[in-house]
């Protein structure tokens, strides 16, 4: 059987796919590295909603979806930017998905980590931001999950230099019951987000979340890093004291970033293991048995649909991560919270389901192309 895709020039060409997904298993978390994939959440389709409603979550397939990537050992980084952080997810939906993955975690034994932001207010004064961060760092640590410190657009907006973002986080973190993990999320995913740390200059911004982390190393589990610049991940890397993780962020850059070099390597937190979830755990065990280039083998060749689904405009990388879960069979449709199904067009669609069926990602490679039909079939591409 073949299937007609549309390029990026409009013309159709012939695609066909592949009969047999990769042959991958569940299995226990892994040894060498710690990786959590940044989890999307699965909208309801039959809610009577707009994009601008607060979220309409469909919780039993969202759990669903987090089963599945503990089963393969991942652990999940929970409210983060995959999850639509305020892009279509609003803070009440997000400490309702915190709760409940939480207990879900602590039912089935995954490990999970919760993203704490400030997205209940959008501006306010430093004061503000600080009672926002601690109302969220509260629940989630009630929750018995591990806090994610996340970037603020609210603080971005009300630091006036370095030592804003110096006397905030040093606030929370001396208040943190457990170590935590900052994140550093570049304006590439968010453009509210440029000149974090106090500066446009990247160096000095790096001395600043570097000071924050110096000034209380017992507080800092590791650090997340999404700014897609390899070298300065390693540079930031190698900066850190000791037993300070580095957790990437970089959906461009991961398996060389993962696998590491002579002076260390990177841990994961990554968006793009919620397509490739058992495919990046395959490749992971093969390093924990000291098969680097197993590992590379296997992950190397999914640098190009990365690649794809995190191109410009990136921070709608999301819509594709959805799409592919729909083709999966993680669910049961298309819809997306805030409508954001349609931040993407129909050539990148097409390219994303080629790239991933040439993978072996779609357990049931006949289900995938039946539903690439279905939606094409909406855009007038008939078979």
């Amino acid at each position: 059987m073949t299937i007609r895709l549309p390029g990026a020039d409009g013309a159709l060409r012939t695609y066909e796919p592949r009969t047999e997904p990769l042959a991958v298993t569940p299995g226990t978390p892994f040894t060498s590295r710690t990786v959590f994939s940044a989890a999307h959440v699965v909208a309801d389709p039959f809610a009577d909603v707009s994009p601008d409603s607060p979220a309409a979550v469909d919780w039993d397939a969202t759990l669903a979806f987090r089963r599945h990537l503990w089963s393969h050992g991942l652990g999940v980084a929970e409210a983060m930017d995959t999850a639509q952080r305020g892009m279509g997810l609003d803070w009440a939906g997000a400490a309702e998905l915190i709760r409940r993955s939480a207990a879900e975690a602590r039912a089935v034994g995954g490990r999970i980590a919760c993203g704490v932001g400030t997205d209940q207010i959008a501006s306010g004064s430093l004061a503000e931001v600080r009672a926002a961060y601690e109302e969220q760092l509260a629940l989630v640590e009630e929750s018995g999950a591990q806090a994610i410190l996340m970037a603020s657009r609210a603080l971005a907006a009300a630091a006036s230099g370095p030592e804003d973002y110096l006397e905030v986080y040093g606030h929370l973190l001396r208040q943190a019951a457990e170590p935590v993990v900052l994140h550093w999320l570049g304006p590439m995913f968010d453009p509210a987000l440029e000149g974090y740390w106090g500066s446009a200059d990247l160096d000095a911004a790096t001395d600043t979340f570097l000071d924050v982390i110096a000034a209380h190393p017992d507080k800092v589990d590791g650090i997340k890093v999404s700014l897609l610049d390899a070298q300065r991940e390693i540079d930031i890397r190698r900066r850190l004291p000791k037993g300070v993780r580095c957790y990437t962020g970089d959906d461009f850059n991961y398996p060389e970033l993962i696998a590491g070099d002579e002076q260390g390597f990177s841990h994961a937190l990554l968006g793009i293991f919620d397509p490739l979830g058992p495919l990046a755990a395959q490749a992971v065990r093969a390093l924990d048995t000291g098969d680097v280039q197993g590992f590379r083998d296997l992950l190397d060749p999914t640098v190009g649909l990365s690649r794809h689904l995190f191109q410009t405009p990136t921070r709608f990388y999301k819509t594709g991560v959805v799409f592919l879960a729909w083709l999966a069979g993680h669910q049961t449709h298309f819809t997306m919270v805030g409508g954001l199904q349609s931040a993407r067009s129909l050539p990148h669609f097409a390219t994303a389901y080629e790239l991933a069926d040439g993978l072996g990602l779609f357990p049931d490679p006949k289900l995938a192309e039946e539903r690439m039909k279905t939606l094409l079939s909406v855009y007038g591409v008939n078979q």
